[in-house]
């Protein structure tokens, strides 16, 4: 694959554009979000390496690994002769990806990091991959789905809060910047840990009392999170929440900033809509 690299330089900074006289045909993904991407585009047959911790589709587990997001194996990489490998600002390190400029190996980095940029970002991947019709139809599906839940959302009652616990113990919870927060602003609620300086903050039973959210909402990131999260509930039976079963397990669809975001935005909205 034949590859034309610009270099321009913006407050120290260095930014790398990239033309492609042909699709990639091997390509590694250093992010789950992006292997669900490329298997959503129809590129499964093309992808030659993947994180460690790339799960999803259940297939992507069966392709070869090249470690983790914040420290792939560059030799893992050179040996799988990329002609791209995607990265993310959300998860892999900006020196990686020079790094790999200077083995002559090009990068594609996915910029999203809210469910507001991911159609566009989708979008950018299409020219790049060769995929530009499928890249346009996938990124259509998630405006038309957002657009149609913020509609829902004007229509409803004044805001209640909502907290997601990520992990129970201790209690990591969704602050801004997170496709959780999107999805519960865009569904009319609000964050009952929005109003934080980092994503995902450690919170005390204290602080959860304290702010005692209307309903809380749990991932379900490990298959036992439900015995996982008695002993933590159990602190909380002072929360109205907890009294009256305004707790919800969700899955995992909003922890990756990919195609079933819409998956997760709808079952959000289903357990919301009892309250």
């Amino acid at each position: 694959m034949v590859r034309i690299i610009g270099w321009f330089y913006l407050l120290g900074v260095v930014l790398v554009t990239q033309a492609f006289a042909a699709p990639p045909e091997r390509i590694i993904s250093l992010a789950p979000n992006m292997t669900e991407i490329l298997y959503a585009l129809g590129l499964e047959e093309k992808i030659v390496g993947v994180t460690s911790y790339c799960d999803m589709p259940p297939a992507a587990k069966e392709k070869p690994k090249v470690g983790g997001m914040s420290n792939p194996s560059l030799e893992a990489v050179v040996s799988l002769r990329p002609d791209l490998v995607v990265l993310t600002t959300d998860g892999n390190r900006p020196e990686f990806d020079v790094r790999l400029h200077s083995l002559g190996i090009a990068t594609h980095v996915f910029r999203a990091r809210q469910i507001s940029d991911l159609p566009t970002g989708i979008r950018d991947l299409g020219p790049v991959l060769g995929v530009t019709a499928a890249a346009d139809d996938l990124a259509s599906r998630i405006e038309g789905t957002v657009a149609q839940f913020r509609g829902a959302a004007h229509r409803e009652a004044p805001q209640k809060t909502a907290l997601f616990i990520v992990w129970p113990e201790p209690a990591i919870v969704a602050g801004p910047g997170t496709a959780i927060d999107d999805a519960l602003q865009l569904l009319g609620w609000r964050n009952a840990a929005g109003d934080v300086e980092t994503e995902y903050p450690k919170y005390s039973v204290e602080e959860i009392l304290h702010r005692s959210p209307h309903v809380i909402l749990i991932g379900k990131g490990h298959p036992n999170m439900r015995e996982i999260s008695a002993g933590l509930l159990k602190k909380l039976e002072g929360l109205e929440a907890v009294r009256e079963d305004r707790i919800y397990f969700t899955g995992d669809a909003l922890y990756r900033l990919g195609p079933r975001v819409v998956e997760g935005i709808e079952e959000l909205s289903r357990f919301l809509k009892q309250n």
